[in-house]
């Protein structure tokens, strides 16, 4: 049985807008960890986990921030990591970039892909490969020297016009 979410997707002439103004968010509805034997025993016995492999994020306000100037991750973790935080609460993927290269292209059928690398996160530097579609459905993959790549599925929103 399958189920389909409807989100507040931004529509083509949005999503190019956004995407050339380099100020989005990209919210994250599902996680998908890197298979292995240890990780799908721990994902299936979790809640909101679909079959060992996805884990259900909506609602849980997962999302990364981008604007030309800096980028903002607040992202869960779930798979291996080869190196652990001493602090607990520093766990999964948050921090801010303000020194990042920034990379995009699109293809023919109108697909971006954007590259970004950030190079001044203290405990390890992210790469971010995002894969938006016209209508603002996206795939966000994280991956670092110390952690297993994890894909992030999601759509982009546009940031909250301030008062």
């Amino acid at each position: 049985m399958l189920s389909i979410q409807s989100f507040a997707q931004t529509d083509k002439e949005t999503t190019a807008k956004i995407v050339a103004d380099k100020n989005y968010i990209f919210v994250a509805n599902t996680a998908l960890p890197m298979s292995n034997n240890d990780v799908n025993r721990i994902l299936s016995m979790m809640p909101g986990s679909q079959a060992g492999s996805a884990i259900n994020l909506t609602g849980s306000q997962y999302d990364v921030k981008v604007t030309k100037d800096s980028i903002v991750a607040y992202l869960p973790y779930f798979g291996r990591s080869f190196s652990a935080p001493m602090d607990p609460t520093q766990g999964g993927i948050k921090f801010t970039s303000k020194d990042f290269t920034y990379t995009e292209s699109k293809n023919k059928k109108g697909l971006y892909t954007i590259q970004i690398n950030t190079n001044d996160v203290k405990r390890e530097n992210y790469r971010f490969t995002i894969n938006i579609s016209t209508n603002g459905y996206a795939s966000l993959t994280a991956s670092s020297v110390n952690k297993q790549p994890i894909v992030f599925n999601g759509y982009l929103d546009e940031p909250k016009k301030k008062d």
